[in-house]
């Protein structure tokens, strides 16, 4: 038996773009559509031509190659005719493939919201699709508060979807936009409306304020939908909307869905899933959600020693799809809850064999947990673990000795009147027999400046670090009060695209810094292969 297709649709640049906090600029959708399209989703709508300059703009040429592109629009205004309404004509004008509407499915909003007759909801759905339809375009509908309007008034909020269907909508889509709708209703209204609607026809469109997106898109399908609407990431305005990247690894790899629906994303295109999960979250300049199913950092993450080591002898015990499915890997964690068998897998990773009989073998794992109880985290920070590891087996050479470093921050006005502020760092390190004293002033801050006198100049080794930079700078606090310690993140790249992350930690957050910062190079240092 064939499997049903089930088409994707994404509203990451248009209803996504309502999350507080995220503004797309006009190449930043280029990106995204040209980051889904890849994916394989089969339909990216781009946002509301007419509505603002940027969307009417970023529908001036068709953004996909493969997937369609969608514009979004309201149906035609009550008092005048489709042919005659600017905000259709907009949509028309739009370098489009396809054209939603969204309409008022429940009888109160059409009341309240519109203050418009019944009927006349209905014939500017009848009319808005048509016009559509005529012109050539796949037409949709969202029938908004869908959910609630069905269980205020069935009759009604089904009178909404048979126009649409009925006047050539391609796709009538069913939005619980308040999100309060849970999985076992949505099911059972599903159900019904496919007695008007062919599923094959019908969508569902969910928001995640009862955090129940997901599993409503899941039960609508089940229920008979065949077009699933979301968000990369779960982006949207409150809650969020369903996150498309949970939907698609569920979809793909549990077996429920798998052998019943066939999207259009193939193995290779999944495999990318945790990158375009990522890629997206650094283009918003926001933090990745390391819990996030299947593409998190966390995802696939042991840290209690038991659990380790059953994942060691068999990854299924502790993990219900495999990892390299979506493009992620899995961990076990070094921490003071892991044992031995983290340990061992952590270093296995990060290349150290040791046996587990091997005496070091104690002394790093003591050293880990003793770290730990100052404040040190090591599952963020692989470069400072694998650095710890190897000073214990004494292959770290001491490539340079810091005598002494300062920083001041000082705020006035400049030449101009104007008031700034900047940062000074002098740093003296030791290379070999040569001293070396070097200076800089840094407009960004005064990890800033530390961290461009601790680069300027390392004698023998200035060659191997010209490459490296600092790509992130992150601040936790490890306990509170007035003698809160303090630890500090920092990532570093260099010319070849690897990147690595650092740990320092101390009450003085200037110090921290200058831990992970000398950390950093001396990662560098080590990989690069240099010599004492």
């Amino acid at each position: 038996m064939s499997a049903d297709r089930v088409h994707l649709f994404d509203t990451t640049l248009r209803d996504g773009a309502q999350t507080t906090g995220v503004d797309f600029s006009l190449d930043d959708k280029r990106a995204v559509a040209a980051l889904l399209d890849r994916l394989g989703v089969d339909y990216v709508e781009g946002g509301y031509p007419g509505a603002n300059p940027l969307d009417t703009a970023f529908f001036e040429q068709k953004a996909t190659k493969q997937a369609k592109f969608a514009a979004f629009g309201m149906t035609k205004r009550a008092g005048r005719s489709a042919a005659n309404d600017p905000g259709i004509a907009a949509l028309l004008d739009a370098k489009a493939d396809a054209i939603v509407f969204v309409a008022k499915s429940w009888d109160y909003h059409v009341h309240v919201a519109l203050e418009i007759s019944l009927e006349e909801n209905i014939a500017g759905i009848t009319e808005s699709v048509a016009a559509a339809k005529a012109a050539g375009r796949e037409v949709m509908l969202d029938c908004e508060h869908f959910f609630d309007g069905y269980k205020a008034n069935p009759d009604y909020a089904l009178a909404c979807a048979r126009a649409a269907y009925e006047a050539g909508a391609r796709w009538v889509v069913l939005c619980d936009t308040n999100g309060g709708t849970l999985p076992d209703e949505i099911g059972a209204i599903v159900r019904e409306v496919a007695k008007v609607v062919p599923g094959d026809h019908l969508g569902i469109h969910a928001h995640d304020d009862c955090g129940c997106a997901v599993a409503n898109s899941l039960a609508a399908v089940e229920a008979g939908a065949r077009q699933i609407q979301g968000t990369l990431n779960g982006l949207g305005e409150r809650c969020g909307n369903a996150n498309l990247v949970t939907l698609i690894g569920t979809l793909k790899l549990k077996e429920r869905y798998r052998d019943r629906f066939s999207l259009g994303i193939e193995e290779a295109q999944l495999a990318e899933l945790a990158h375009v999960s990522r890629t997206l979250d650094e283009m918003l300049n926001r933090a990745p959600n390391r819990h996030a199913p299947f593409v998190g950092a966390s995802a696939f993450a042991t840290k209690a020693g038991i659990h380790a080591s059953a994942v060691l002898k068999d990854p299924r015990t502790y993990e219900h799809v495999s990892p390299e499915a979506t493009g992620n890997t899995r961990k076990v964690l070094i921490s003071d809850q892991g044992g031995k068998s983290n340990l061992v897998a952590e270093l296995e990773r990060i290349g150290v064999t040791l046996g587990r009989d091997d005496p070091r073998l104690n002394r790093v794992l003591q050293e880990v947990k003793d770290k730990e109880a100052q404040g040190y985290a090591f599952e963020g920070a692989d470069a400072s673990f694998f650095l710890l590891v190897k000073r214990i087996l004494g292959e770290v050479p001491e490539y340079f000795a810091v005598e002494r470093f300062a920083v001041n921050v000082e705020r006035r006005y400049n030449a101009l009147g104007a008031l700034v502020t900047f940062s000074e760092a002098i740093v003296k390190v030791k290379v070999g027999d040569e001293l070396l004293i070097s200076a800089a002033e840094g407009d960004s801050g005064p990890v800033n400046a530390l961290d461009i006198a601790l680069r300027k100049d390392l004698g023998r080794y200035q060659s191997m670090i010209e490459g490296l930079r600092l790509v992130d700078y992150k601040v936790r606090i490890f306990q509170g009060g007035t003698d809160a310690v303090t630890r500090v993140l920092i990532e570093s790249g260099d010319e070849t695209g690897e990147r690595w992350t650092t740990v320092g930690v101390s009450a003085n957050i200037i110090d921290a810094s200058f831990q992970a910062l000398v950390d950093s190079i001396t990662y560098k240092l080590v990989k690069a292969g240099a010599t004492a």
